[in-house]
């Protein structure tokens, strides 16, 4: 078992990683938590006992179970279960849930505290570190949220057993990310990650993240480095949501392809060598994950979409690596940008 510390002063708030750990959530409630709202989908079977009187509220599965409409229904929720502010909210479950009932409890009653029981790769190692919490509307991902830090995450990689193949995809993408921001940490450690067990692998990540955003709470600069690969990932996903999807990735599945075109893109700009962007292809391979452009992608849509990404300040935005690591780095031509696009395969 492992616990790391993320440092926010009086909002810091232990990640405890490790197989059964999520027996620990009683212990880990804020102290004169009476009642426990527990967010969940049908479809996770986790148990959990935070030792309270507790409801459980079900949020349908999927990305486009993230909506201003789903929230007010928990909210409501909430209200006629008599949760009040010294209560917590627990999110069971991965990235979607997190990112709702995050949502739910940051609005509520202007705030009440929640902890979060990981039980998706992804969500173990990115979603549910950082406070970012947030819903979709039809013009982007997450475009409305809060900064809502949890009071407690427990990573328990024993729910990982039975994640059906897509959702390992969607984490290893994330994985991959990390893969290049080792440099975050105090003591860069040796070892790559391809070659940790998977414990140690959810750990490194997560104190890969913890030290960033600790550093960083709001994303004013520093922070952003863990969008790397994401502002094309963003606009691929934003590309196909809705019903008329032309194209089936995964969160992690998108980071992968973005992770390389990044690496492209930073090479055609004088950041990275030949080798460095071998190396990009190389790790994403070694999760087993795609660095293709889905058939029929296309550069002036992506772009687009990217120039609409909520990283963007008025010009297009990307995080790259270079000479002093993966960075952000502003007002990136979009002549470039189509370039690297339509090297990867994408239509005009």
């Amino acid at each position: 078992m492992t616990t790391i510390s993320v440092a926010l002063g009086d909002r810091a708030y232990d990640v405890v990683v490790g197989r059964g750990v999520r027996s620990q959530l009683a212990e880990l409630l804020p102290r004169g938590v009476e009642r426990v709202a527990i967010v969940t989908q049908e479809a996770i079977d986790v148990d959990v006992d935070p030792g309270v009187a507790y409801d459980v509220f079900f949020v349908p599965a999927g990305e486009g179970a993230k909506t201003l409409s789903q929230v007010e229904e928990l909210c409501r929720a909430f209200s006629r279960a008599g949760l009040a502010r010294s209560d917590a909210v627990v999110a069971v479950g991965g990235g979607v849930v997190c990112d709702l009932a995050g949502f739910a409890a940051a609005v509520f009653l202007r705030g009440v505290a929640y902890v979060t029981v990981a039980t998706t790769l992804l969500a173990q190692v990115d979603a549910a570190i950082g406070g970012k919490t947030g819903v979709n509307l039809p013009e982007g991902k997450n475009l409305v949220g809060a900064f809502w830090q949890p009071s407690a995450v427990l990573c328990d990689v024993e729910a990982l057993s039975t994640l059906p193949a897509r959702e390992w995809a969607s984490g290893r993408g994330e994985m991959a990310k990390y893969a290049f921001l080792s440099t975050a940490l105090p003591d860069a450690p040796a070892t790559p990650l391809l070659d940790l067990t998977l414990e140690e692998q959810v750990a490194r990540c997560v104190a890969i993240k913890a030290a960033i955003v600790s550093a960083d709470e709001r994303e004013s600069d520093r922070r952003m480095i863990l969008n790397y690969g994401h502002t094309l990932a963003h606009a691929l996903e934003a590309a196909a949501f809705g019903p008329d999807a032309r194209w089936d990735l995964r969160h992690g599945e998108a980071v992968a392809v973005g992770l390389v075109f990044a690496a492209q893109l930073a090479h055609r700009l004088g950041r990275i060598d030949e080798a460095r962007v071998a190396l990009h292809r190389k790790v994403v391979a070694g999760f087993d994950l795609s660095a293709d452009l889905p058939t029929g992608a296309s550069a002036g849509e992506l772009l687009g979409f990217m120039a609409r990404d909520k990283k963007a300040r008025h010009d297009l935005t990307f995080v790259l690596d270079g000479p002093d690591g993966v960075e952000p780095v502003h007002g990136v031509s979009p002549t470039d940008v189509s370039a690297v696009l339509t090297e990867m395969g994408s239509a005009p």
